[in-house]
């Protein structure tokens, strides 16, 4: 069984020029992103919506993804911390114990704030370009967001963080640019080929009628992903947050009840039949 045993001890920086480098973490971004908007517009395109909404709806898709995950993993899990370093919250640096402060990047991002961010987000965005109804777009967000998911896993595992238990095995991946020297679950990549999975159920029914049905993409896509975190927070190591005043679940896991309930209720929820 030794051969399920891996070592891992990857680069996070592809490469680095005076002190600024490219981090795989920030490509799996890119990708998300990029491949996200093309897909949109492939969508845009095959369902006669014009495509001059692409842009503002990207500008408004980056920025709120990245302000909602950033002020999730402030608020759900690193308040102890950030609330004697509010400078932090937005900006890429950390204090220093010897005093003084270092440039880090972003770190810290939290998928339920990205949801909340989207969805705000888009709320904002269907407000002002009233093209098509908010359902119409968020079922057709959810197929994008799903490979997103997929990418940002795949960043998680490059940088070695929100790994796994440890397995008590043979089996399983020694972090060893974390100084490790036993093997741990790689819940990172369980989530992510959850995330493939779901992405590719959501695309072949997009491409059916049941895309016809507002929320109904939107409600398999909430159950979906956050039904597969629900379950690999079982195997993954504490991230912290509020989970020590309800310590039967982890944090990650009481916020995913209730989404995974949205999306129950928007995928199977009756329709008005039309008169």
């Amino acid at each position: 069984m030794y051969f399920l045993k891996v070592n891992w001890a990857p680069s996070k920086t592809l490469f680095e020029i005076g002190g600024f480098g490219l981090h795989v973490y920030s490509l799996m971004f890119v990708i998300a992103f990029a491949l996200g908007y093309r897909m949109m517009q492939k969508m845009f395109k095959q369902e006669g919506v014009d495509e001059k909404y692409l842009d503002p709806y990207l500008a408004y898709m980056v920025l709120s993804t990245l302000i909602g995950a950033r002020l999730g993993d402030v608020f759900f899990y690193s308040w102890d911390y950030y609330q004697n370093h509010l400078l932090e919250i937005f900006l890429p640096i950390r204090e220093q114990t010897g005093g003084g402060w270092e440039f880090v990047g972003f770190r810290g991002l939290a998928s339920h704030g990205a949801v909340i961010g989207i969805l705000t987000g888009m709320y904002l965005f269907q407000r002002k370009y009233t093209f098509k109804p908010l359902l119409w777009i968020l079922d057709r967000l959810a197929v994008v967001v799903a490979l997103a998911g997929f990418f940002i896993r795949v960043g998680n595992f490059f940088n070695s963080e929100i790994v796994g238990k440890y397995t008590g095995t043979n089996f399983g991946v020694i972090f060893q640019n974390r100084g490790e020297v036993l093997p741990r679950h790689p819940a990172q990549l369980y989530e992510a080929i959850g995330y493939l999975i779901l992405f590719f159920i959501l695309r072949n029914l997009y491409r059916s009628d049941k895309k016809d049905k507002p929320g109904y993409l939107l409600g398999l896509f909430f159950a979906g992903i956050f039904g597969i975190r629900f379950i690999v927070e079982f195997v993954k190591a504490s991230q912290g947050g509020f989970e020590k005043y309800l310590p039967v679940l982890s944090t990650g896991q009481w916020l995913s009840i209730p989404l995974v309930c949205l999306g129950l209720y928007l995928a199977f929820r009756p329709l008005p039949s039309k008169a």
